[in-house]
């Protein structure tokens, strides 16, 4: 646009480009941020305990809540049976209700829901309440799942060629089952609703969530209610990492229910020990693999199952499994390939969208397959997935048929090489071991390839609402949610770029389904790709309006207006910003303008499995070192170093920030968060003391992270940016084939490890790959 922001004299403070501060960085660390739970409690509030099942698989034979009922502070009480409208929150398949109706398929799922005057009331009370039940057998692995052929949805498969003919006639196979834990989000602030009655029957409630306009859709839904008598806003939320996408319509819908019948406020806060016994979790899966290959290690062909467990209901495992599949090539060329994916049906919590969303799953899958491959041929694991990157002309496409148009992984990896200094400490590290009979050193180099869009085409659009007020402050709105990750901070710097004013400016809103509609969760790492180009056209809208305005007030060629710096020229005339609106609005010039982003090219028939699900791939590899104790399995990670692909770095402080924060999660996932469930379906851990994440002690002694300087995005996204929520959480796979390094390294054979890599199981893979057997 000829009036385009002119920055070779003076940026603003805070717009693209700069290492700005998030927006309540000062807010969180003075502990001023209010969340759901400090927002100040309503008079006549209500707080809701549910009442959950001890069984995995059981027939409800009846509910009697008359002791509940009348129990001291108890208002209310409900049962399905109380439900005014469908007791259905299912977004992709129907079938998931908010409280059990006629059965119960998981040890935690609510089956009654309380309202007192206090959460102790409610939980007192809950002890009285009835519920007989007719127990049945229970479904608890993938592997028995798969075994009854029980599946939440029909299985998918992505084909290329003819893997079964190039299997047979490859020089070289290799078969393998590779078994990959699930994770808990363990977000920082836990699921919580608060539901305000409004007039005329409508409600209010505050959630937190990564998808408002889905709260409003599924409680509308449960209610008997038209969308537009929901109105869900969402400030912040303490984290969400998927966690709070689709399940918080639960306790919305339970807590909406009760204000609605009510007429009082009503409050659903779950503590971590029930957050984590009803919330679904990162999907475990089972991998069984064949591969074909040559003497390089060159893969030529594959046949890999993926089967997942879902758990009770499908919530959006068909679209995780999907996600799987289409990273289950990660940088690598496949030339027959057949890949297949199972949701399994099992009865345990429903498992739901996590950081990757079946991503990580589906690509530290195919490296379990290229490090297999490297140790059958006695060769450096990093060789073998050279010789397998996918090409820039040829080699290119995908077992889902899409053209890879932006690959730069072998300058990025050549890159990481050189900087680490693999090579040499790879050398180091084999003479180490030489000597060193207890302790062994691993080292591994792996790349990732990560897809961005929502793979469900619908999802990639956005809107945003921008009002310019006549002292030149802005307030901004729009369609994504804050959990921390910086969002909101980018997107204000998008305007603060367009508008050509400091980012201080301009004043971020909470996000609410009654300022723009129909939004899209806040998921698949595009955030920013949606929300901030939808939030830039709103800008460029009043910027457009406000150059005409200029150019006809100032009698000067539209050419000749310039923003710069809270000012604006006009010829040679100077004025600031807000002089200009102020002038504007006595003209009558509309200060107001909404944004609208779809995402171009992309497209998928999942039928078929064809198509460009995604707009462009984002990149990146991590080297890690780790050192092993043989005698006990425990281990540190001593020094990682990732490279990281952004693109052009709208914020560099949170893109690092969120760099070095996905990697520690990944590698928790990949080493001590271990859910563990007994024998009747029931999850063991379920609280700090029993599930470990990853705390400070367990960061690397030596953590250098890089953005890959001089990069931009070959597509056409806000400011030639990249994605980068989802893809750094991969760069962990480094970590986990650094531990099979040490292992092997102690053992002399190729090893098995499962995901997580636990203390106990790298031991047992020690002894295991010596032939022998771990003492107890």
């Amino acid at each position: 646009m000829d009036d385009a922001p002119d920055l070779r004299a003076h940026p603003v403070r805070g717009a693209v480009g700069a290492a700005a501060a998030h927006d309540s960085a000062h807010k969180h660390v003075a502990g001023a941020a209010i969340y759901v739970d400090d927002i100040p409690e309503p008079p006549d509030l209500l707080h809701v305990w549910c009442v959950m099942s001890p069984h995995a698989h059981a027939r409800i034979r009846s509910i009697d809540l008359a002791d509940v009922r009348s129990a001291p502070g108890v208002i209310d009480a409900v049962s399905a049976a109380d439900i005014p409208g469908k007791n259905d929150i299912g977004p992709m398949v129907a079938g998931e209700p908010i409280l059990a109706e006629g059965i119960v398929e998981y040890v935690g799922q609510p089956v009654v829901a309380i309202a007192a005057t206090s959460i102790k009331a409610a939980r007192t009370a809950g002890a009285l309440a009835r519920v007989e039940y007719d127990v049945q057998p229970a479904v608890l692995t993938v592997d028995d799942a798969l075994a009854q052929g029980l599946f939440v949805a029909p299985p998918v498969e992505f084909k290329r060629g003819d893997a079964a003919a190039a299997l047979a006639r490859a020089p070289n196979r290799l078969s393998g089952t590779f078994r990959i834990g699930g994770q808990d989000h363990f977000y920082l602030e836990g699921q919580v609703a608060l539901a305000i009655p409004q007039e005329d029957g409508d409600l209010l409630i505050h959630s937190s969530t990564q998808h408002p306009s889905e709260v409003q859709k599924m409680v509308a839904k449960v209610l008997g209610l038209a969308a537009n008598a929901v109105t869900v806003e969402v400030r912040r939320m303490g984290g969400g990492f998927g966690g709070k996408e689709t399940q918080p319509a639960m306790f919305a819908a339970i807590a909406a229910l009760l204000a609605q019948r009510t007429r009082r406020p009503v409050k659903l806060r779950l503590d971590r020990d029930d957050d984590m016994m009803i919330t679904g979790k990162r999907h475990d899966f089972v991998v069984r693999w064949q591969a074909g290959f040559d003497g390089e290690g060159r893969i030529t062909a594959l046949d890999m199952d993926l089967a997942a467990r879902a758990g009770h209901v499908a919530d959006l495992s068909p679209a995780i499994v999907d996600r799987a599949l289409f990273h289950a090539d990660n940088c690598y060329y496949i030339p027959d390939v057949r890949l297949r994916g199972f949701a399994c049906k099992t009865h345990t919590q429903s498992n739901t969208a996590f950081r990757g969303f079946g991503g990580p799953q589906g690509m530290i899958a195919i490296e379990e397959v290229v490090d297999a491959i490297a140790r059958r041929l006695g060769r450096d694991p990093l060789a073998v997935r050279r010789v397998n990157f996918y090409g820039t002309t040829d080699r290119n496409v995908t077992p889902y048929h899409m053209v890879v148009e932006d690959n730069i992984v072998h300058g990025l990896v050549d890159e990481l090489e050189r900087w680490a200094d693999y090579q040499e400490r790879r050398r180091a590290i084999d003479a180490f071991n030489r000597t060193s009979p207890i302790l062994k050193k691993g080292l591994a180099l792996t790349p990732l390839k990560f897809g961005i869009s929502f793979t469900a085409t619908f999802y990639n659009q956005a809107g945003a609402l921008l009002h310019v007020y006549t002292d030149g402050s802005v307030h901004l709105n729009h369609g994504g949610t804050e959990m921390g990750q910086g969002l909101f901070m980018k997107v204000a710097q998008i305007v603060a770029e367009e508008l050509q004013i400091d980012v201080d400016r301009i004043k971020i809103s909470a996000t609410n389904t009654g300022k723009v509609p129909n939004t899209s969760a806040t998921a698949a790492s595009a955030g920013t790709d949606l929300n901030g180009a939808a939030a830039q056209i709103a800008a460029r809208t009043i910027r457009g309006r406000l150059a005409d305005f200029a150019a006809a007030h100032f009698a000067v060629p539209r050419e000749a207006v310039r923003f710069r710096r809270n000012e604006v020229e006009a010829g040679a005339n100077v004025v600031p910003f807000a002089t200009l609106a102020a002038l504007a609005y006595r003209a009558r010039v509309q200060l107001s303008a909404t944004g609208f982003y779809k995402t171009p090219k992309i497209h998928w028939d999942r039928d078929n499995a064809r198509g460009r699900p995604f707009l462009y791939f984002a990149y990146g590899a991590a080297v890690a070192e780790v050192l092993v104790d043989t005698l006990t399995g425990e281990y540190k990670v001593t020094r990682a170093d990732l490279l990281h692909d952004v693109g052009h770095s709208i914020n560099p402080a949170i893109d690092r920030g969120q760099v070095e924060g996905g990697f520690i999660q990944g590698m928790g996932w990949l080493t001590t968060e271990e859910l563990w469930f007994d024998a009747k379906g029931r999850l063991a851990t379920h609280a700090p003391s029993t599930y470990k994440i990853p705390v400070a002690s367990d960061l690397p002694r030596d953590f250098r992270v890089r953005l890959l300087e001089g990069a931009r995005n070959a597509e056409d996204t806000v400011h030639r940016s990249k994605a980068v929520g989802e893809p750094p959480l991969m760069l962990a796979n480094a970590v986990f084939f650094a531990l099979k390094d040490a292992v092997a390294a102690a053992a002399g054979a190729a090893p098995s490890l499962a995901a997580p890599a636990t203390p106990e199981r790298v031991l047992l893979a020690i002894e295991d790959a010596r032939g022998g057997a771990a003492t107890p």
